[in-house]
């Protein structure tokens, strides 16, 4: 995608005698826009903890190249393979919730294994971690063609007045390489001259949303307009909304999904007003093993520091300010669960399908449940 006309992926792997991997330091956008190196493992690890980058798709690609460049430093004589996994248990542990984490890290595992010197597992780690990054930007765009004649259709029926879309968090192509999953439809559509406003939730506590989705919207050029995290139910009843758009970050058998925390309370008032509900994801963000998303899928809680300060710009600096009393106790649950019954319909690089099981297995068949 493009800022301020110019081409960016929000991850690269740069080959050099010791290889690094770059990225765009989301902390810092959108008041100032720097790509950061990432020279270890140890290095990855942190930035996946403090949301240098964030997004599912991206951390399961990060840590994919993570796995790299540990076996490019890898420096013992023996013990690689058992090397490999206790690397990727280390970068598996640093989120909880985003399935496409530990399914990056298992299969480039799975892949190295296969190599039998060190040479040969350096070039597959690198041949790996690269086809996990491409098919994570195909997919993006897979999503954005098997979405956009939703938007074309509601398009028509609103004889060419602009379609408004609601999504919360980022979901964008900072979180997923390049389109996006949620925002992927938005920009085909946007592309195709279809008239399009979006509302942005400011997605508290790290705003996501203000700071993120909005931002790379208006590099594309898209109609945005950024409301606080509890307007949407507002503006469903007032007939505002047309659909909802969100991203994913885990997706059950049953078409349970964990989400951005407030993703369910959307999906409450999008029910409540007869608003169609869409989740986009790739399919490396259904976790075959789980069934209720609920009882099952573990919901990740981060520092209460998230809740108790807010990040923001003054005197062009980038700066945290507390903005509670000092001795309030803060609880941040990042991700809530979205049940199944509340979904429309779930937008992946294979099709549409309902948020059922027998529909989902349809459009991925041959799956070990």
């Amino acid at each position: 995608m493009n800022i301020n006309g110019k081409h960016f992926e929000t991850i690269c792997i740069i080959d050099r005698e010791n290889p690094v991997i770059q990225v765009i330091d989301q902390k810092l956008l959108p008041f100032r826009f720097e790509m950061k190196e990432l020279h270890t493992v140890e290095d990855v690890y942190s930035a996946i903890c403090d949301m240098t980058i964030r997004g599912a798709p991206l951390i399961g690609a990060t840590a994919a190249a993570g796995m790299y460049i540990s076996v490019c430093r890898f420096e013992g004589k023996s013990g690689i393979d058992e090397y490999v996994r206790d690397t990727a248990s280390f970068l598996a542990s640093s989120r909880p919730t985003a399935v496409n984490l530990s399914y990056a890290v298992n299969a480039m595992a799975a892949e190295i294994k296969k190599g039998k010197t060190l040479a040969d597992k350096i070039r597959i780690a690198k041949n790996t971690a690269q086809h996990i990054i491409d098919m994570e930007r195909e997919n993006c765009l897979r999503i954005g063609e098997t979405g956009l004649p939703v938007i074309e259709k509601i398009s028509r029926l609103k004889n060419g007045k602009p379609v408004n879309i609601l999504t919360h968090c980022n979901a964008g192509w900072l979180a997923c390489i390049d389109y996006g999953t949620a925002t992927a439809p938005i920009y085909l559509a946007h592309d195709k001259g279809i008239d399009i406003h979006v509302w942005v939730d400011e997605t508290r506590p790290r705003n996501q949303g203000s700071r993120l989705t909005a931002w790379e919207l208006q590099q594309h050029g898209v109609p945005c307009t950024i409301i606080a995290d509890n307007t949407g139910g507002h503006l469903m009843q007032h007939g505002l909304v047309d659909m909802v758009i969100v991203g994913c970050d885990r997706a059950t058998t049953n078409g349970d999904v964990a989400n951005k925390i407030g993703t369910y309370l959307k999906a409450l008032a999008a029910k409540d007003n007869g608003v169609p509900f869409y989740v986009a994801l790739p399919s490396s963000s259904f976790d075959w093993t789980v069934a209720d998303g609920i009882n099952e899928i573990v919901i990740e809680e981060r520092e209460a520091e998230e809740i108790k300060f807010m990040q923001g710009l003054y005197k062009e600096e980038v700066i945290s300010m507390l903005i509670t009393d000092t001795a309030s106790k803060a609880a941040n649950y990042a991700f809530d669960v979205t049940p199944a019954r509340l979904i429309t319909g779930l937008i992946t690089e294979k099709g549409i399908c309902s948020a059922e099981r027998e529909s989902i297995l349809n459009l991925f068949p041959g799956k070990v449940i």
